[in-house]
Formats: structure tokens, sequence, C-alpha cells
């Protein structure tokens, strides 16, 4: 299991790569983590959610996606309360204090798919959440070292110099935890090092004589981290590339399922700007992109306080094109109603109103995979819905997707310069993306599955050249190295 001293030290990254390192020497490997949060998921061929770090870890194994995989995934749909999902279904909506009292109940669950994703495994890398060195969630914890605990298995320890204070961080974690925590740790390994690592020899055995953790090895940058998909919304930089063509993107609070701009980011033809908060939609944007929500209703309300209706308004009447993704679809339309109270009080609001189309939220949720043609252009698309509420209006019948079994996926207003869909993962097809880019005179030079895996290649061989792997495998093998 990969802990680490801290959120966002990159463990998501580092077990991508080990993943695909021992998978590329022949062994059967599947990534698992117990609890993650993320309002970034996967569809799974089977219509269950799990975190996108999980999947793109799955594809360092080289094995399809199971909810299995991450058997928790906690979805925040406000600061306090975020949606609960277990082995891939929603189990409910709960209350951070709720969900900590809840939480101890649930690691049989995760204990299941631990042991079904490992069967016929030769090793599984766990993934660990946060830091173990919060210790004042140590009670029922299923996310570090109760899981750890419960499932038997070594840890070792990652920790970013890149943020500062790295050997505090290390030696402090050992400080805070119970001593069969601290024995549970074999190992521990440096992350996002700059520069030439040697004068920091010191410091590694002066965090080995006081933890008395074995170091496994300092990792340098790896630059190429920022093309692989990001986790977390933390994970977006405020642009992408300098090419002709811009799409701006306003960040909205509960942004979901972003890694839809993946594949933009890394067009060369292409301008990618996420708009911050605060900041006006750009006045030379070529393309306005709604992003996927977590709760379309307030983040359509936050859309309106940062001024950006205002500005999407100037832009279209520039004769700029907007496209809706999901909760962006949604907002497009002339109305979102929530009669249920699934996002909070039941009422209507109005929508943007530049599609023809009205929406209802319902409670049922449809997460599948889908595949079919790009009406304007006949390109193949393939993608996954994971959405609740039903659209419907006269828009409709211009779909911008037409799905297998000739069933109509989004709309198209009348002027052809908006446009909304369900459809997540559309831009990850080459054919669609190049289809739908020279519709902007950019068109698209990119293989962009075969470059993500050409990426994780890499990123194993750097993994290998800098870490101690050999030790790692005997400590997965619980042989005392």
């Amino acid at each position: 299991m990969v802990q680490g001293t801290g959120s966002n030290v990159g463990k998501s990254l580092i077990v991508a790569g080990l993943c695909r390192l021992f998978a590329n020497r022949g062994l059967k490997v599947r990534p698992f983590k117990p609890q993650n949060m993320s309002n970034n998921a996967a569809v799974t061929a089977d219509g269950g959610e799990i975190g996108r770090a999980q999947a793109l870890q799955a594809m360092g194994c080289r094995v399809p996606l199971s909810v299995h995989m991450n058997p928790v995934l906690l979805k925040p749909e406000t600061d306090t309360g975020a949606q609960v999902i277990v082995q891939g279904k929603r189990f409910g909506t709960m209350r951070a204090r709720e969900y900590g009292k809840q939480k101890s109940e649930l690691l049989p669950k995760v204990l299941e798919s631990f042991s079904i994703n490992a069967s016929g495994a030769d090793l599984v890398i766990v993934e660990g959440a946060g830091s173990p060195a919060e210790i004042n969630l140590r009670a029922g914890d299923i996310a570090n070292m109760g899981f750890a605990e419960a499932a038997d298995l070594p840890v070792i320890l990652c920790a970013d110099i890149d943020r500062g204070g790295v050997i505090a961080s290390v030696v402090g974690t050992h400080a805070v935890l119970e001593e069969a925590e601290r024995h549970r740790i074999k190992g521990f390994f440096i992350n996002r090092f700059r520069g030439d690592p040697s004068p920091f020899d010191d410091g590694m055995r002066e965090i080995e004589a006081r933890t008395n953790w074995r170091g496994l090895g300092v990792v340098p940058w790896f630059a190429d981290a920022a093309k692989l998909p990001a986790e977390d919304a933390l994970g977006l930089a405020d642009g992408f590339g300098d090419g002709g063509m811009k799409i701006a993107v306003p960040v909205i609070s509960r942004i979901a399922n972003f890694d839809d701009l993946d594949p933009l980011r890394l067009e060369p033809g292409v301008t990618l700007e996420l708009v911050q908060p605060g900041t006006p939609l750009p006045g030379d944007a070529d393309l306005v992109l709604l992003p996927g929500s977590k709760s379309t209703i307030g983040d359509l309300a936050f859309f309106r306080a940062q001024g950006w209706d205002i500005d999407l308004k100037a832009h279209h009447r520039r004769g700029g094109h907007i496209l809706g993704v999901c909760g962006g679809y949604q907002m497009l339309g002339r109305s979102i109603s929530d009669p249920d109270g699934i996002e909070g009080a039941p009422g209507t609001v109005e929508g943007l109103g530049y599609l023809n189309v009205e929406t209802v939220l319902t409670a049922e949720k449809s997460t599948v995979a889908a595949s079919g043609t790009h009406v304007a252009s006949g390109a193949p698309v393939s993608g996954y819905e994971i959405h609740v509420g039903r659209t419907d209006g006269p828009d409709c019948a211009r779909p911008l997707m037409r799905l297998a079994g000739d069933r109509p996926d989004g709309a198209v207003s009348g002027d052809r310069r908006v446009a909304g869909t369900y459809m997540h993962g559309l831009f990850t097809g080459d054919a669609f993306r190049d289809a739908y880019l020279s519709g902007f005179g950019a068109g698209s030079s990119l293989s962009y599955d075969r470059d993500i895996d050409r990426i994780l290649d890499d990123l194993a061989a750097h993994l290998e050249r800098v870490m101690d792997v050999e030790t790692v495998l005997k400590i997965a093998g619980d042989r005392e190295p």
C-alpha cells in the first residue's frame, strides 16, 4: 500500500507508474483504492463508477475497469456533504459527520472488493487517501492505516519535496502514528525532486535514522505527468497550449468529469483557457465549453454570480460557439426543475436559454458506456453518460449524436452555434476530435490513447531508474529485505 504524508503528494501517479512497471515485467497487476474523493469519475463496463485515478492505474495495468478497484467513492455536492458511491452504485448522500459515523460499516464491502480484485493477480498496489498522519480521522478509518491493518498490508510512504518541509513531514508522520502502524511502514521515498538529488543524500540518511524506515529512492520531477488525467480540480492549471483556436472553460465550483478536457489541452492547434472564478470569459474565444457539474443548479447560480452569463451573451452575440457537456448542457436550456429536491430545495430555476430544451432532475442516475455517430460529420463517437435528469424540447429534434440503437443524444440550436450533450469522454476519440476541431479550422494531429500509453511506459522507466523497485517487490511479498 502506498500512503502519503499528505494529499496531492503524487500517490496516484506513482501507483500508475508502478502498475505499468510491474505489468511490463509480466506480472498480473491490479490497482486498488479503498476510499476516494473526487468528482472526476470513470464508468465501468457494467455501469458502475470509480475514481478517474483508478481508471488511469487500470490502464497502467492494461486491464479493464472494475468497480472493485475503488469500492467507496465520495463525490462532493456541497462544502459539507457528498454523494457516496459503494461498489459502483449510489449508496446515499451524507454530510461529513454522518459519513464519519457510517464509514466503519463499509469496511466489509471494501474488504470484499479487495478480495475480488486480488483474485488471480500477482500483485495489487493499493493507494491511500490523504495521510495516515490525520490521526483525528483514525477511528473507523478505511482509507489508510485502518484498511492496511484490516487487510494486513505492508506500507511504503510517499512524501513531496516540492512543497517544502519534507523531512518534517516524514518524521512528523512517524511521530504521530501508533507503534504498530510505524512498524507497518517498511520504507519511504521522496517525490517531485527538482535538479540534482545528491545534495539530499544527508536528508535521506537523517530520515532513516529518525524513523528506522528504509529509503527507497528520490524520484525526480516527471514533466509529462501534466499530460496525464488529473484526479481532482487541484490538478487543473489556468491554461494550456498556444494554438490558433481558443477554447474557454469556466471553472465552476463543483466541476465534474473534467477529464473531458484532457485531450484538448494536448492539442497543438488549441489554446485551452480555464477561466477561474472572478475572471471574465475571454472575448477572443472561438468556443466556450460549459463542463459537467456535480450540482447543476448550484453551479448555475455560481456561473451567474461570476458575471459569466453576461460574458456568454456577448460571446454568442459576436458569433461565438457554445458547447455544454452534461451539467453544462442542462444549464444551456430554458429551465431546470428539481421536483424531488435531488440537489436541494424542490423548485425550478431559469436556465441560460440558448437551447430550446427543459431538464427535470430525477432520482434515477444514468451511468452507462455509450457509442455512436456524430450527426454533423459522421465521425464515430464513444464515451459514457453519468448524470441525473431528463432533457427534452424542440432542439432535441436536432441531436448532436446518434447512439447505438438509434438513440438520439443532445441538442443543437437552430443557428448551429450552440450544442449540448450528455456524453462524457467524446474528445478522447481521435476521429471525432479531428472532425469537431476541423469545424474551427484547427483539426487534430494527436493520437490521444497511444500518447497516454507511451507516457505511462516513460513513467515506468523513470521509476525503474530511480526507485529501489526490487525492495518494493520484496516488501509487497512480505519478505523482509
